[in-house]
């Protein structure tokens, strides 16, 4: 039953992430703001993100995973509800902050107790479940736009998706408080340590910046490769944006596929296939042989990014340890989302200091860095099971 919930809340947590892009021009025209300002919506619930991701750890020892996702959900319901109705621009920006620390607790309690209760499959085909979200957010919110209500209404529908989501993790909150094992792989409930004790251990910070550079080069691959194929390359509008379509959708489909077979492989063996294909990708896409090769690429990018980050949450308990998952979990997804604006932003500088051109071999060398990033976590896995073996 748990694992059916994961899944439905994992495509409700899509759900708010994909209206904004399309809701946006109707809010700005109906507080009369200039574009920019939709960088201090963003920035506002980056706050509130960064504050509940990295806390975390803390809270899942307070609350308990299932207190932590009801209150969570709640945060995000009243977000949605004071965007519905609110009467000034200044209210949305405030409203923003309670979406970051809503969405950041629940990212980080339900990929907490997914890596400590199901496998890398279903871990992978949860983060499938969240780009169903994803798509299906924007297809509600143009339908609302088409209606009087307008993007108000959209937000009010998907308050009411989110108030059934928070009544069914109510109903079943005692389900979701995990047993963290202790180290030695005891079942009787452990103290969760301190997070300064968990940021002291050096597994930590390095899965921290692999949580960093993937998503920076996720999110780098899907904003600015439109800008490179049609400024760049005179590639067409409309099919730049069909082969932009490809990569989301690779990354969605891939970790569906990725799910059925993460059962037969090492997670460590497809984590470093994964790293390995989505250099070869960017480097296909910043060399374009012709042929059509280079588009291709992008298709191949998002399959092979797909698995990267479900798996990277399957791991860690194995990497860092059971009873340091909650709190790393937190810092992970923290590192994640701050990964998404920090890596974006430096591509686009560059872009700016040297021409679109330069944003092929940044994703390149991103990739690569990934890669380095994941065979160094690889190894210190090794050692220290080794070590502890001995």
């Amino acid at each position: 039953m748990l694992l059916a919930i994961a899944l439905v809340a994992f495509v409700s947590l899509g759900l708010p992430d994909g209206v904004l892009g399309v809701a946006w021009p109707s809010i700005r025209r109906s507080f009369d703001l200039p574009p920019a300002q939709l960088g201090v919506l963003l920035a506002s619930a980056m706050v509130g993100y960064m504050a509940s991701s990295f806390s975390s750890g803390a809270l899942v020892a307070r609350l308990g995973i299932g207190r932590l996702l009801f209150w969570s959900s709640v945060l995000m319901v009243a977000n949605s509800l004071a965007y519905a109705v609110a009467p000034a621009w200044s209210v949305m920006v405030a409203a923003a902050l309670l979406a970051g620390l809503g969405a950041g607790a629940i990212d980080a309690g339900i990929n907490t107790f997914a890596a400590i209760n199901f496998s890398s499959r279903v871990v992978t085909w949860l983060h499938g479940s969240y780009g169903v979200g994803a798509a299906l957010g924007p297809l509600l919110m143009s339908a609302a736009l088409a209606t009087s209500p307008g993007w108000r209404g959209g937000y009010a529908v998907i308050a009411s998706i989110l108030a059934a989501m928070a009544i069914v993790f109510l109903l079943t909150r005692r389900r979701w408080d995990a047993v963290l094992p202790k180290a030695g792989g005891a079942a009787d409930r452990a103290p969760a340590p301190g997070l300064l004790t968990t940021l002291r251990r050096p597994p930590v910070w390095l899965n921290v910046a692999l949580f960093f550079v993937y998503t920076g080069l996720e999110v780098s691959a899907g904003q600015w490769t439109y800008s490179l194929l049609t400024e760049g390359r005179g590639v067409a509008p409309a099919a730049a944006g069909a082969w932009i379509a490809s990569y989301w959708t690779g990354l969605t489909a891939g970790r569906i596929v990725s799910g059925a077979v993460a059962g037969r492989f090492a997670a460590s063996a497809l984590l470093r296939a994964a790293t390995l294909g989505a250099v070869a990708s960017t480097l296909l896409l910043w060399r374009d042989p012709g042929m059509g090769f280079g588009l291709l690429a992008l298709a191949a990018l998002g399959c092979c990014l797909a698995p990267i980050f479900p798996l990277l949450i399957a791991e860690t308990p194995r990497r860092i340890g059971a009873e340091h998952a909650a709190a790393a979990i937190g810092f992970q997804v923290a590192a994640a989302y701050l990964g998404t604006a920090a890596i974006p932003g430096a591509t686009g500088v560059l872009a700016t200091a040297r021409g679109v051109g330069a944003i092929a071999p940044c994703l390149f060398v991103t990739a690569l860095l990934l890669l380095a990033l994941q065979e160094l976590a690889r190894r210190r896995t090794v050692a220290t099971t080794f070590a502890r073996a001995t």
